[in-house]
């Protein structure tokens, strides 16, 4: 979930930065508290197995089994290819939003274009943007589960005044089994071409750059139905996934306190538990759902299914 939060530390002041710290909302802490007490009550459980419940023999087996998960994890390149997953989503989320398809620039060449002061260049105007708007609408709903929500149907599209009824007819009758937001593109440009025999449009350079400007909102479309059809591929999703949840059950044994009377190096001191196994290996879980999130863009704005209708 994206928080804004510059708001906050827009003025340099005393303690400014370490306020962040207490936000839930988007937080860290928000993100990470199932995983790590997940880990740290079967750590502690394994822990409490360890010393009370164990004979000899089993505890001398048990620590044997330890140190070797101990030098396993190590051998787990988990940083290098979590780091390589983080940065595809992040650049991957990052284009998404700069697709983002915003209807201003059309808006002004639309104005800038098509003259006449009467009321057949008014609707001329008002029908290309409202074209272009309805173009963005449709991709917009099958990747935002917000305007989904909004838009469930053609029929809230119509009755929000996007879409005519006659115009649902035409936008039916065409039959695909993919989404449909090229549609008002091209009527968008019959009606331009349309207001260029007219002479509403005045000459063929205003006309060319009209259309430039209506391919370029067309084109960020297309890219936000592309990343919505094309995801991470899976190999990389799951080659992720054993390296973290491996490191992730390694720790949960290897980085245990093993009785300091044997002698094992690196294990002077004993304790029923400590934070610096917990934290570094529930932050890696943590990580794998964030991406997993962020995939869905962001989170709680993309869906994974496209609606076609």
């Amino acid at each position: 979930m994206t928080v804004t939060y510059t708001a906050r530390v827009a003025n340099a002041r005393f303690g400014g930065f370490y306020k962040l710290l207490l936000l839930w909302r988007g937080s860290i802490y928000k993100l990470l508290y199932k995983e790590f007490l997940a880990f740290f009550i079967m750590y502690s459980g394994l822990s409490i197995t360890y010393r009370f419940f164990l004979n000899e023999d089993q505890r001398r087996c048990f620590e044997k089994v330890s140190l070797y998960c101990n030098n396993y994890a190590n051998l787990i390149p988990v940083s290098f290819v979590l780091g390589f997953y983080v940065t595809l989503v992040v650049n991957r989320w990052w284009s998404q939003y700069l697709s983002m398809p915003f209807p201003d620039r059309v808006m002004c060449a639309i104005t800038a274009t098509v003259h006449g002061s009467d009321e057949r260049g008014r609707m001329y105007r008002r029908t290309l943007m409202r074209y272009c708007s309805m173009s963005g609408l449709l991709i917009l709903r099958s990747v935002s589960t917000a305007a989904f929500k909004r838009f469930p149907t053609i029929d809230h599209v119509v009755e929000a005044g996007f879409m005519t009824r006659h115009e649902r007819k035409r936008f039916e009758n065409l039959r695909s089994s993919y989404n449909k937001y090229w549609v008002p593109c091209v009527w968008f440009c019959s009606l331009a071409a349309q207001a260029r025999s007219e002479g509403r449009i005045r000459d063929d350079h205003a006309y060319k750059m009209l259309i430039q400007e209506l391919n370029a909102f067309r084109g960020q479309c297309s890219m936000l139905f592309h990343y919505d059809w094309i995801s991470v591929p899976l190999v990389y999703t799951q080659v992720v996934t054993i390296a973290v949840y491996s490191y992730f059950l390694t720790c949960l044994i290897g980085r245990q306190f093993l009785d300091p009377s044997q002698g094992y190096g690196g294990h002077d001191l004993d304790l029923y538990a400590q934070s610096s196994p917990s934290c570094s290996s529930s932050f890696i879980p943590a990580g794998l759902r964030w991406q997993s999130s962020s995939s869905i863009l962001s989170g709680r704005t993309m869906m994974t299914s496209t609606p076609t209708s």
